[in-house]
């Protein structure tokens, strides 16, 4: 049994997160465990806590997952990434492959049957009715008056950019995403590990800093909620399958070795995911610098299980080296992640 504590955001505000185009006309709808670590960390800096020379928090985080809830007296609905799949299932209806394809976010309580290996959407298909939008569940989502369940909504705006990113006078229209959560929804993450004291200080500071892009006009600010109406701590707890050989992935992962991600790699059920890390630096006066970049794992990748552990990871340093730039604090990527046992048997 996997045991998580949950800290749920509530935006109370609009929300832009920049993928890695940096086009600002799109926004993604979720956040990266490593881009929300490195908010974190930076919010303690601004406040003169030490940080660890490791960049570790005391505890792991998963990325930043949707929940769907009515309001603020009905349960959750929290979603998890749909496990990536080495082939995809055979349907003599194209319509119903393509539907299955759609699918990213699965129901937490739908979970462990993934775990242990069911298939949902073999045999006569009778689950296919599970599939709501990009999301699969036995719960009935909002439908909005186009047939969308997506509770998610994007809106792009126009706006006026006074000055480049180098202080330069260049005003110019530009487009905004803006991502906005029907009723009482938002994301989550998942935290492994008991410490969570560094990880409350600065999530409560970055309630006040905003999260994303154009903070400065409102975007990104939100509530944390840990606790249900009558105070206990809100968990998850995921049953998972003794036995299994293979893992997926809840959290941007960074391999700790080219040897740790051979020996990953080594199934012929391995699906996986990646892209590119990295980013502007955000101490002043450095905010014309780019970090240096990797490549890291997306959520959801599937990998051949190793090691009897619920983590697997590392966090490496971005700081960027070149005679112009001398920062006095590491750039630190997390790239560790939260895992799950997983029983591969080649289908959904």
């Amino acid at each position: 049994m996997a045991k998580f504590k949950i800290y749920k955001l509530h935006f109370k505000a609009p929300l832009h997160i920049s993928d890695l185009r940096e086009d600002a006309s799109v926004s993604q709808k979720t956040i990266h465990s490593d881009t929300f670590h490195a908010a974190l960390i930076a919010c303690l800096a601004k406040v003169g806590e030490q940080i660890p020379e490791n960049g570790n928090l005391g505890c792991i985080i998963s990325d930043l997952f949707p929940y769907y809830q009515q309001d603020e007296k009905s349960e959750a609905i929290y979603f998890l990434p749909m496990p990536l799949q080495s082939s995809l299932p055979q349907f003599s209806d194209p319509a119903n492959a393509k539907k299955v394809k759609k699918v990213r976010w699965v129901d937490a309580r739908l979970y462990p049957q993934l775990l242990k290996g069911h298939s949902f959407f073999h045999g006569n298909g009778n689950d296919l009715h599970l599939i709501q939008g990009t999301y699969l569940t036995k719960a009935s989502l909002p439908e909005d008056a186009s047939g969308s369940k997506e509770f998610i909504k994007s809106e792009v705006m126009q706006r006026v950019a006074v000055k480049d990113r180098a202080g330069h006078n260049d005003a110019k229209p530009y487009y905004v995403d803006r991502i906005t959560f029907c009723d009482a929804s938002g994301l989550y993450f998942l935290v492994s590990g008991d410490d969570t004291s560094r990880l409350d200080k600065a999530i409560r500071i970055l309630e006040m800093e905003g999260i994303g892009t154009d903070r400065y006009v409102g975007f990104g600010f939100f509530d944390t909620i840990t606790k249900r109406e009558d105070g206990t701590p809100l968990k998850m707890e995921i049953e998972t399958p003794s036995g299994a050989d293979h893992q997926v992935s809840l959290s941007m992962f960074i391999p700790e070795s080219k040897e740790q991600l051979s020996q990953l790699l080594a199934s012929e059920h391995v699906a996986y995911d990646f892209t590119r890390r990295g980013g502007w630096i955000t101490t002043y006066p450095y905010h014309s610098y780019r970090k240096n970049a990797v490549y890291a794992f997306l959520p959801g990748s599937v990998f051949r299980r190793t090691e009897n552990k619920e983590s697997m990871g590392r966090i490496i340093d971005l700081t960027p080296h070149a005679q112009d730039i001398s920062i006095n604090h590491p750039v630190w990527r997390n790239g560790h992640s939260i895992t799950l046992p997983i029983i591969i048997n080649n289908r959904l």
